[in-house]
């Protein structure tokens, strides 16, 4: 039987933790081997985990990185052919949920899979219009072929919710060590070069979304401004964000005209803002970029550069 690991990092999980732990002790399918990846939370978080069975590795805040952070947790995971990803705000929303995620993995062609992300029931819907835009209800399964189609978004998944073989893995690299964010996107375009195909599993839920204020719309597409910079590679061997960013925008519009026109303004008003925070991402340097970025200790780390990657565009 297949071995799944299960790799959640936390850091003060606060109250809806005891929520996020009671649904997952409901799954039909638990990982064999769950661990936990603190950052030193000042709360409850690692007591309650360790009553439901969890490992804890604690590290120190300011050593967090959404990319080695995962990848130390790969290699404590030796055993698991599976390596499932949860983020402590990602809340299973049925039994199945892992389950439908993992079934997925018996198509042997199958390198990563990811599951569909709800609004949370308080959801905004400026939110909720942004879930329901990137996780649509029909499944799907991607390769590099259909990029043609697709552009950058063949390579979208996310570990909030999401499931790596751990072959392929190993393959593209492993997750890289000094990104500031989007260290699903750069592997799973790894494993598309590699051959594999990433999977997109509807009927497999969790309840995740976040209400951003202004502020932190601009400083997240800072961050992804910055996480583009430094992979010039994704775009040449996928195509530009600029398209996307465009059917986003129509597609919210529409989505607000028919449930919340007053809103309007304020999402052109984001939308400008995310568009100012990319082109801004990368361009400046690291003491005014940690002012801006929504992960101001990534810039505080050490071996971090703001080249671009090299080309694998030749690859396709």
């Amino acid at each position: 039987m297949t071995n799944i690991g299960l790799i959640v990092p936390t850091l003060n999980a606060g109250l809806a933790w005891e929520v996020w732990l009671k649904a997952f002790a409901q799954q039909t399918r638990k990982p064999d081997t769950l661990l936990l990846i603190d950052s030193s939370s000042q709360d409850y978080t690692v007591a309650l985990a360790q009553a439901y069975g969890f490992t804890v590795q604690q590290i120190a805040k300011a050593e967090f990185n959404h990319g080695s952070t995962r990848q130390m947790g790969v290699g404590m995971l030796p055993e698991a052919e599976i390596i499932v990803f949860l983020t402590q705000d990602a809340l299973l929303a049925s039994p199945d949920a892992i389950g439908g995620l993992l079934a997925a993995f018996t198509d042997a062609q199958v390198g990563a899979a990811y599951g569909r992300q709800l609004p949370h029931r308080h959801a905004g819907p400026i939110a909720a219009h942004a879930r329901l835009f990137n996780y649509p209800v029909a499944s799907q399964v991607r390769s590099l072929e259909d990029s043609s189609r697709l552009g950058i978004k063949t390579a979208f998944i996310s570990n909030s919710f999401a499931a790596y073989r751990r072959s392929a893995l190993v393959q593209a690299g492993g997750f890289p060590v000094d990104t500031i964010m989007n260290e699903d996107t750069f592997v799973a375009a790894k494993m598309l070069v590699n051959g594999w195909k990433i999977a997109y599993c509807a009927d497999a839920q969790v309840f995740h979304s976040h209400d951003y204020g202004f502020l932190d719309e601009f400083k997240r597409y800072f961050d992804i401004g910055v996480f583009h910079t430094q992979n010039t590679w994704l775009q040449e061997l996928l195509g530009g964000v600029s398209g996307e960013g465009w059917r986003f925008m129509y597609s919210e519009l529409r989505f607000l005209l028919r449930r919340a026109p007053w809103l309007i303004p304020s999402a052109l008003l984001r939308t400008a803002l995310k568009g100012l925070g990319y082109k801004m991402g990368g361009a400046l340097p690291r003491a005014v970029s940690r002012c801006l970025s929504l992960h101001p200790t990534y810039w505080l780390q050490t071996g971090i550069s703001q080249k671009p990657a090299a080309s694998l565009a030749a690859k396709r």
